[in-house]
């Protein structure tokens, strides 16, 4: 280290007047070990500058190159990073931070001792040091710039005087002995032993003259010591003046002292009464309660908005009061203590007066709303309860209070209002079920029918017997458009479409009046209760938000009273609910009791009731899913759906109950015209309904019925063909549901098109073959030997099917008896065909293109087994074409 610290001092510094004094060998923290040295460095010139040189070795050579240098005085921390344990790595902050890793912590030390030395001299300690060992750190003895010479104030004694003090600078007189000396001894250069022989003389002859000047001095000295001896008897009375001051002064001491402990005391003494007199002031000004609000606790008017405003504020400051959190000690006050009890014996008075005075406020708002039911018995119309939760709102701040300080007087108002209010919404509820009842019978002839015996309202009725429909043929098909087989057990008069709009209309008022006074009930029952709802949709108001005012709510819930477990929002949800049930008790039967009146009436009437309850239980879901209004709605629903269900099942039921007639042609099935009025009809209800999956199946259960029953009538007709029924009613199912477009009976509707198609072409093949039997027959045994081997040239020598036996045939069928013939088959498909589905006509030019078909077909088969033989039929099929046309025309 050494040579590299002399080379970097030859090849670096000393060309830029440079003094190495500290060096060591480092490399960068975290990255790859490039081996570099930072070197402290001082100028020979004034003012001395002092520098921190990073030198790194070329990478083209073994000589070395200055890269950066700093200005120590740019240096801020220097840290060690450790200062217990032996630790290679250092960090110098300039204008940023520098992390190094020194090739030994011994190196590392020097050079930070340096630094610090560096500091001392030259910076006045403006670097701060962490994490450096303090024996590093030791503080060079401080030299005053009396104890040197000027302009050597900045010299450094102790220490390491090798790498700090290696040269100091002359001053001017030494410079000027110097000159004059080198110039009386020239030969000083060339001469070195001579020029210190002499240099040794004139010391010996300085050393003579000094003792010399000492030895005369000696009378002098003399005088010196003499002026000590009288300087020390003057210091000896001074400290004997001083003496006797200080016991003058340790009296006044003593004084002060006790000046001191008094005013100690007093401020002790202040300090106390501060504190007594703020305890006092929290006593006075949270514990005192006013005297009217005491008059108002006590003797405040209830009735009265202002009175209620008062007591409100009264009971409210007296529950501040209460809650007051003492401060360890005051409740052994005996002061404290009356004052508490005093709370307590009003919050019991005015609890009391409280219930007492609302449960009389029951009573009478009982009363009143019972005088105003006459007025809306005539009307389908509930009676508004909006006036007396207006009224009754005025208190929901006091039941708020009674419900943090007295659960039991709280509970026992909840069990009171619950019953007052139950049995004035039962008699309302009823009264209105009552009239709708009666709106939807009519006259009170047409009530008894369906079991409603005065005003009661009661079904006594039972449903009548289900009628089993008989096919009397197409004359006698029925006619009613109610059901698909007497669904209803009504006559086609009392099942009209008015009947129906009327039943709806006031099925959808009940429901309409029932929902807001629900709604109504349950908003006022949360607010005036002070009970958390669940939360509601965006934009809607509940009792959580806003108090009757409009104001936010925010009240204490600490008491210092009868403490009571604060129920959860979940649990108070609860509470709301089974109060709800309990207001409405009657309500979910009275709505069972007119869903049952409303299905004995006309079965169809389910479908009303299950589109209108859908979209009422749709409606409570979005406000709130766990509501009463919701629930009850969900329940009556299921009741709604399964007497739905029960219609869908009864009219299959029927259906299979079919009997037809075995003396008169079939014609369209009554329930497959059934089925296309009960579409219509359930498309028309269910227009804009928010929920067709009960439909929807209804609608695979009833036309798979159809279906099936539909081949089972065409299997057992006698009268009809077979494919004349199937071809006929699968026509009229596929009509129907191609106008009505039903999207979930779209594969049905494709099979009722393949079922017509395939059952009209079956009709017309077996028709045909009765006008030319003979001849049929003639050619069927031609393909039968064409089929056996025989090749088509070949037939004609056979003796049942030679040229002779061929034109036989043919002559049994002249133009004539073809067109007889058809003139009969016409006659014959007109009494299979019935007259509603319109058929004839198609079938009719269904047959000539068969007949032309197997003409083309006969034609073909004389021109190849009969080559030559000039044979054709006897007529052509232009003359087909004019038979089958004066044939349609003529009928």
């Amino acid at each position: 280290m050494t040579a590299i610290k002399h080379a970097l001092q030859r090849d670096i510094f000393t060309p830029n007047d440079e003094r190495l004094l500290s060096i060591v060998n480092v490399c960068k923290a975290g990255k790859k070990k490039k081996n570099c040295f930072l070197c402290a460095t001082v100028t020979t010139e004034r003012p001395v500058q002092v520098n921190v040189v990073k030198v790194k070795k070329s990478d083209k050579g073994d000589f070395y190159k200055r890269q950066t240098a700093w200005a120590l005085r740019d240096l801020a921390v220097v840290d060690a990073k450790d200062a217990n344990k032996e630790n290679p790595e250092f960090d110098l902050h300039f204008e940023k931070v520098y992390k190094w890793v020194a090739s030994s912590t011994a190196e590392k030390n020097t050079f930070i001792s340096c630094i610090w030395k560096l500091n001392q001299r030259y910076l006045r300690k403006k670097i701060e040091f962490v994490n450096v060992s303090s024996q590093l750190l030791e503080e060079l003895p401080k030299v005053t710039e009396e104890s040197v010479p000027s302009g050597e104030n900045q010299s450094v004694t102790g220490g390491d005087e090798e790498s700090l003090d290696e040269y100091q600078e002359l001053n001017a007189r030494e410079e000027q002995d110097i000159e004059i000396m080198m110039d009386g001894c020239e030969y000083a250069i060339s001469n070195a032993e001579a020029f210190a022989e002499k240099l040794s003389s004139e010391l010996q002859v300085l050393d003579g003259a000094n003792i010399q000047s000492i030895m005369a001095s000696e009378k002098q000295v003399n005088i010196l010591m003499q002026l000590l001896d009288e300087a020390l008897k003057e210091v000896d009375e001074i400290e004997h003046k001083l003496s006797s001051y200080e016991e003058m002064l340790q009296s006044v001491k003593e004084q002060m002292d006790h000046i001191s402990q008094s005013n100690d005391l007093i401020q002790l003494s202040n300090t106390n009464n501060m504190k007594l007199l703020e305890e006092i002031e929290f006593l006075v000004n949270y514990l005192d309660l006013s005297k009217g609000h005491i008059k108002a606790l006590t003797d405040g008017d209830l009735s009265s908005s202002k009175g209620i405003e008062a007591c409100t504020n009264a009971a409210e400051a007296l529950l501040q009061c209460m809650n007051v959190a003492l401060r360890p000690g005051h409740d052994e006050l005996q002061a404290v203590q009356q004052q508490q009890q005093q709370f307590k014996d009003l919050r019991e008075q005015f609890a009391r007066r409280l219930a007492n005075h609302l449960n009389n406020v029951f009573v009478q708002q009982g009363h009143d709303q019972s005088s105003t039911l006459a007025q809306h018995s005539a009307e389908l119309t509930l009676p508004k309860h909006l006036p007396f939760h207006r009224d009754l709102l005025r208190y929901a701040k006091l039941m708020e209070w009674l419900k943090n300080t007295d659960r039991e007087k709280y509970e026992g108002l909840n069990k009171n209002y619950v019953d007052y209010i139950s049995r004035l919404y039962e008699r309302e509820i009823k009264e209105f079920f009552e009239v709708a009842k009666i709106k939807m019978t009519g006259t009170s002839k047409e009530g008894k029918k369906f079991g409603l015996h005065g005003s009661s309202g009661k079904l006594t009725g039972s449903t009548s017997s289900l009628n089993k429909l008989s096919v009397q043929g197409s004359g006698n098909r029925r006619s009613q458009s109610s059901s698909l087989l007497d669904m209803g057990n009504m006559s086609a008069s009392d099942l009209d479409v008015a009947d129906r709009t009327k039943f709806d209309k006031i099925f959808e008022q009940v429901l309409s009046e029932l929902e807001p006074l629900c709604l109504a009930e349950q908003d006022f029952i949360s607010k005036f209760f002070k009970l958390q709802q669940n939360p509601a949709l965006p934009g809607s108001v509940t009792a959580d938000s806003t108090d009757i005012d409009g104001g936010p709510l925010s009240r204490q819930h600490n008491l210092l009273g009868d403490r009571h477990s604060v129920p959860s929002e979940k649990e108070e949800t609860g509470v709301i609910r089974s109060m709800m049930i309990k207001v409405f008790r009657c309500i979910e039967p009275e709505l069972n009791n007119l869903i049952s009146l409303g299905d004995k009436i006309d079965s169809f009437n389910s479908l009303y009731m299950l589109v209108k309850m859908s979209h009422h239980v749709w409606t409570a879901e979005n406000v709130d899913p766990a509501s009463f209004l919701s629930t009850t709605l969900g329940n009556v629903l299921v009741t709604v759906k399964r007497n739905f269900d029960k219609c869908i099942l009864n009219q299959v039921k029927q259906m299979e109950e079919v009997k037809i007639s075995k003396k008169s042609k079939v014609g369209i099935l009554p329930f497959v015209s059934g089925f296309e009025e009960f579409a219509e009809l359930a498309e028309s209800i269910f227009r804009n309904a928010e929920r067709r999956g009960d439909l929807d199946k209804a609608y695979t259960k009833l036309i798979r019925a159809v279906y099936n029953n539909v081949e089972k009538v065409a299997n057992e007709s006698q009268k009809t063909p077979r494919d004349v029924v199937m071809m006929e009613n699968f026509h009229h199912i596929f009509s129907t549901l191609s106008r009505l477009k039903i999207a979930c009976l779209e594969t049905e509707r494709r099979e009722a098109k393949h079922k017509y198609t395939e059952h009209l072409q079956s009709y017309v093949i077996y028709s045909l073959g009765q006008p030319l039997e003979k001849l049929n027959h003639f050619f069927e045994g031609i393909e039968a030997r064409v089929a056996q081997g025989i090749r088509e040239e070949e037939v004609s020598y056979q003796l049942a099917f030679n040229k002779q036996e061929l034109r036989k045939v043919i002559k049994e069928y002249p133009g004539k008896e073809v067109k007889k013939g058809l003139d009969n088959l016409y006659k014959k498909v007109d009494k299979h065909l019935c007259e509603e589905e319109n058929l004839l006509q198609v079938m009719w030019h269904s047959m000539q293109d068969e007949f032309i078909r197997q003409y083309k077909h006969f034609e073909g088969l004389i021109a190849r087994c009969y080559p030559g033989s000039g044979i054709t039929m006897e007529f052509t099929i232009q003359d087909i074409l004019e038979y089958f046309s004066s044939i349609a025309q003529s009928h």
